[in-house]
């Protein structure tokens, strides 16, 4: 029983699925498990990893940059098998990976080709803390991101897209035009305020280092980060502040937050987390679950709650469980 809670999740998570239960086990319970490799080998893993190209990558050539529509796919894969199976650099399949996805990274630093030749502060934020978790910790070209990460802030401290904040003349043809064809990078206007949609991807990283999550920079982010909670963001983007209570995919939400925000060491007592924490006592199913959305008209599939809900369960629990108390 994790006690801040008022039901139970661990009978629930127990009986959702081999994966489930081993990391119930070891994260919650403090029990004794078998080698990790032993969900490596579980048949949706081998799913994931299955048809990978010779280049490391999934998927195949087209959109723009030719490696676009590559890069996508093999990103959607790349985290689940590194955040939801740990799967590390150990693993060939991962190294080969891994490598496809430095080969993205420019001499500056940031990863290009989610949105064409623009910068794309938020991906570059979450792919930089999945190739730390995937063993590449003391890489140079993991240090070259965190610089460019802290070179392209905001004048409040957080980070926005900068293509998603300055449309030039032209208006959504414009845009279109600029991340899908050849073109120099929109270089943001650092006087507007931080997306916080945005300061979560790119926290992900920071808080993702040893080294790096102690940085002041990253400290003052993740107090602006918390500072936004149920409120809407400052841009277009996934503007709706029930953004924050949609729990799929990998797009920020009170979970993603929260969970950077425990590695930054922040507290129960914290007026922000705790409004969070609170939101999750209130919303908890009967059988100690929580579902995939909450977001009012957004209409999750039934095959995609089934599938997703015991894994938001677990980081729920998690983060409830490394809270101590509230």
């Amino acid at each position: 029983m994790i006690p801040q809670l008022n039901k139970n999740p661990i009978p629930y998570l127990l009986n959702s699925g081999i994966a489930i239960n081993y990391f119930t086990k070891r994260d919650l319970l403090n029990e004794s498990v078998d080698n990790i490799k032993k969900i490596w080998v579980l048949p949706e893993v081998k799913k994931l990893l299955k048809n990978q190209n010779r280049d490391g990558s999934w998927g195949k050539e087209g959109g723009y940059p030719l490696y676009h529509n590559k890069l996508i796919e093999t990103f959607k894969r790349f985290r689940l098998l590194i955040e939801r199976y740990e799967l590390n650099n150990n693993h060939h399949q991962i190294a080969s990976c891994s490598e496809f996805i430095f080969n993205t990274q420019t001499l500056e630093g940031d990863f290009r080709g989610f949105i064409g030749d623009q910068y794309a502060t938020y991906y570059t934020g979450e792919v930089t803390a999945l190739l730390i978790k995937a063993g590449y910790i003391d890489d140079i070209r993991i240090e070259l991101a965190f610089r460019w990460l802290l070179s392209i802030r905001q004048n409040d401290g957080g980070w926005i897209v900068p293509i998603l904040t300055r449309p030039p003349g032209g208006g959504i043809k414009r845009l279109i035009s600029l991340t899908s064809s050849p073109a120099d990078p929109i270089e943001p206007d650092k006087t507007r305020p931080f997306s916080h949609n945005c300061t979560d991807m790119v926290l992900r990283a920071f808080a993702a280092h040893p080294k790096w999550r102690k940085n002041p920079s990253a400290l003052h982010a993740a107090n602006l980060l918390k500072s936004r909670f149920f409120k809407e963001d400052a841009y277009n983007s996934y503007k709706n502040k029930n953004y924050w209570v949609r729990f799929i995919h990998w797009w920020p939400n009170l979970i993603t937050s929260l969970e950077s925000l425990i590695q930054f060491g922040f507290q129960a007592d914290d007026p922000d987390v705790q409004k969070a924490l609170q939101w999750f006592k209130e919303h908890q199913e009967e059988d100690g679950s929580w579902h995939t959305s909450y977001f009012p008209n957004n209409k999750i599939s039934k095959k995609s709650e089934i599938l997703e809900k015991s894994w938001v369960t677990l980081r729920i629990t998690k983060i409830f469980n490394s809270f101590k108390s509230i």
